[in-house]
């Protein structure tokens, strides 16, 4: 019997059961989805590192390292297994796609997984391991001749497989781009014996090494070793493994913070809706106790009522969390547009169970509380219909402005009042609305102020020629001045106990520029340096402080007075030509910046990069942000329909007798419909003003949390605040409507008899 009531009530109340039910699995959806993607990155990255021996450390000398030297840091206690490595940038015969060329002389370290053709043959001199991505794009396939050309030397070899290597896991050619662009650009393997054989010698600017020892202790040991100070880059350093655990560390912030969110508006909504749900069957509690029905068993009953909502709701919340994972964690989704990987498994974290089964129990939990406080006394007392607490005369009834008020504005008041916890969950579920909407596009507005300033501003060339490292200065600035563009040079440099760049620049043709925090053009100084945001924070410096940093391989320190903190997409020191010929810094002149189209590659200049790939990268970085942005937006005006919606029939309800009082004296349905709307509205509308700075500062705290790297600033446009308050108070408006449509089914008869 009580089953078929189970059935009964919950068709009674479908609205709110079901609206519960999408509740709660939207929240858990999103807190699922947002963790499965962290927890699934991590351990994707960790198998391709593994399979693929990533190195822990990198010691980096252009100069190259001998036999004898990768022998002494094999011998290093606590280091497991060393390769000499090598990766140069070639072009493609006939074009213009860069690849960058690897050669791992102990394939187990920092080497490849092949995903078709030959295993790797370390005895081949024509063969090439070429990325899978690459090959992809441009049609390229397992027994195809690809020749490159590296400095005079050009390889002819034949593609013998296809790879993915957890050292170029982000496949970027340098930290100009966001995203990997592998239309034209990616990279291969060779053996060394195929270098051997095209250049006639053996050449290695790294030693690789997997060991468990701290950055500390292995830059002591290997400096020992090798006697003398040489650059070590951590993995924690390199692309691959820095900007890969930076997508974990976002995904953990992302789900630490939405899904929390999500989480509380569901069961706030819960609660207020589970005990209204046992208030109207107050009287069915005392016919259940007076046809003989144990407390203990109406208890168990009505508590079943919020268990039924909790296991649908987490079972939908399951199916919703996987499928956002998978929409964005596969290898034509977003991520696959960033992440180069082996395997894209989908792993659900185990502290999302304990939520699941913690959800469930918290759910049955307010159920019992619901309706343990209708069994208190005897059967006649829970017989009687459930009244409202008696309402106090307001303070501001015993003003005039009161009477200067009409009667559907004191009507309200009063009813906001005498229902204090519906009005505080509609409230939080428009503010909830406006913090995503807000978030949402505010953090499109930031990344076109962003692009605006760093690509509109600060690149003001149309292509950077990459100069040959066997180039010489004066040849490199003889192809600036032939081309009237600017130059740079990039070293690595340690501030601290960090390996930071020094970059050098000649600006005569304003082709570069500096932007600094306020997001403004500043002009190179001679007399002191810029340093980036983060530095500046790291080390805590300003403006007129003086900076000490040192070149690796090197035990010359150089002091400079920082001339101003600026915006930086690399972690860097900036100087002048002019300053850095002053404290006599060696430099190599490594990149020129131009408008002429159609500069050719020769012994001088590698390659030609052009802004338009700059400009395209970023707008793939794009296309992953606006799946965000569209994912936050659809799920803020889901939420808003929702909590409105299930309130709203909640209030509906609990005043039905009230509305059917007003239409007995002559309110027609229009008149009692404008009164629900405009109650929405005054909450709507409060919900909004308070949701907007909370928007603000919530994507404050996530640009801070995720884009660091980027150097962001927050900015908000009108129009996204425009946006997100129509689009909120129209859900608000919309519901209010579909609400007060209601009153045309109200029975005055029935809803006017006075229960016995």
């Amino acid at each position: 019997m009580l089953f078929r009531k189970l059935l009964r009530t919950a068709l009674r109340y479908k609205a709110q059961f079901i609206s519960m039910i999408i509740m709660i699995g939207l929240g858990l959806g999103v807190f699922v989805g947002f963790n499965m993607e962290w927890v699934s990155i991590e351990k994707n990255i960790d198998y391709a590192f593994k399979e693929t021996g990533f190195a822990d450390f990198r010691l980096v000398n252009e100069s190259g390292f001998s036999e004898e030297d990768a022998k002494s840091v094999a011998s290093i206690p606590g280091v497991e297994d060393t390769t000499r490595f090598l990766a140069v940038n070639t072009v493609v015969k006939g074009g213009t796609d860069v690849i960058t060329l690897t050669v791992s002389e102990n394939i187990n370290v920092s080497g490849f997984l092949t995903t078709s053709g030959e295993g790797y043959d370390g005895e081949s001199s024509d063969k090439i391991w070429l990325s899978d991505q690459y090959a992809e794009r441009n049609g390229i396939s397992v027994g195809d001749q690809l020749s490159l050309s590296y400095r005079d030397v050009t390889l002819e070899t034949k593609v013998a497989g296809l790879v993915k290597s957890g050292e170029y896991l982000i496949c970027l050619p340098d930290d100009s781009l966001l995203m990997p662009d592998f239309d034209s650009y990616g990279f291969a393997y060779v053996s060394p014996a195929a270098f051997k054989k095209a250049a006639g010698y053996e050449f290695y600017t790294q030693i690789n090494v997997i060991s468990d020892l701290t950055k500390e202790e292995f830059s002591e040991k290997a400096n020992g070793a090798l006697g003398r100070t040489t650059l070590v880059v951590s993995k924690d350093d390199t692309v691959s493994y820095s900007e890969a655990m930076g997508e974990s560390e976002e995904g953990k912030t992302m789900g630490s913070v939405l899904p929390v969110l999500f989480i509380a508006i569901a069961v706030l909504t819960m609660v207020t809706t589970m005990h209204r749900i046992t208030a109207n069957e107050k009287t069915q509690i005392g016919t259940l106790k007076s046809l003989g029905f144990t407390d203990r068993r109406i208890l168990v009953h009505y508590s079943s009522y919020a268990l039924f909502i909790g296991v649908v709701g987490t079972v939908l919340g399951a199916g919703i969390g996987y499928g956002l994972a998978y929409y964005i964690m596969n290898p034509n989704g977003a991520m696959g547009t960033y992440l180069d990987m082996p395997q894209w498994k989908l792993y659900m974290p185990s502290f999302a169970y304990i939520v699941i089964v913690g959800v469930i129990a918290f759910l049955t939990f307010i159920g019992f509380l619901s309706v343990k406080k209708m069994l208190k006394g005897s059967a006649a007392d829970a017989l009687r219909p459930y009244s409202p607490k008696a309402m106090r005369k307001l303070r501001i009834e015993n003003t005039r402005l009161w009477n200067k008020f009409g009667f559907g504005t004191r009507w309200n008041l009063r009813d906001v009042l005498r229902h204090p916890s519906r009005s505080l969950m509609t409230l939080f579920g428009v503010v909830g609305c406006t913090v995503l909407l807000v978030g949402g596009l505010g953090m499109r507005d930031t990344m076109d102020d962003f692009v605006g300033v760093f690509y509109d501003k600060a690149i003001n060339y149309e292509y950077r020629l990459n100069i040959s490292k066997d180039a010489d200065n004066a040849d490199a600035i003889a192809a600036a001045e032939k081309y009237e563009g600017d130059w740079s040079a990039q070293s690595s440099v340690e501030i601290g106990d960090e390996a930071v760049l020094l970059e050098i620049y000649s600006v005569k043709h304003d082709k570069v520029r500096f932007i600094d925090e306020k997001m403004n053009v500043v002009p190179l100084s001679d007399d002191g340096a810029f340093i980036c945001r983060r530095i500046a924070n790291e080390n805590g410096l300003k403006a007129g402080d003086a900076a000490v940093f040192s070149p690796y391989g090197t035990d010359k320190k150089y002091e400079v007075r920082v001339a101003g903190v600026t915006s930086s997409l690399s972690k860097s020191i900036v100087l002048s030509d002019a300053l850095a010929e002053k404290l006599g810094i060696e430099y190599d002149v490594t990149s020129v910046y131009t408008d002429k189209a159609g500069v050719p590659t020769d012994g001088v200049v590698s390659s030609v990069q052009s802004k338009a790939s700059i400009i395209g990268s970023f707008d793939a970085f794009m296309e992953i942000m606006n799946v965000m942005v569209f994912l936050l937006i659809a799920a803020a005006v889901i939420l808003g329909l929702i909590v409105l919606y299930n309130l709203g029939v909640m209030s509906y309800v609990e005043r039905y007798r009230e509305m059917a009082t007003l239409k007995v004296i002559g309110f027609n349905d229009r008149s009692i419909g404008r009164l629900l709307v405009s109650q929405n509205l005054w909450l709507s509308v409060i919900g909004t003003l308070i949701g907007m700075p909370l928007g603000w500062a919530v994507l404050e705290y996530l640009i801070t949390a995720l884009g660091s790297e980027y150097e962001l600033r927050v900015y908000i446009g009108p129009l996204t605040y425009i946006i997100s308050a129509l689009l909120t108070l129209g859900v608000s408006v919309v519901v209010s409507k579909i609400i007060s449509a209601k009153n045309k089914k109200i029975d005055m008869v029935s809803a006017l008899k006075t229960e016995e």
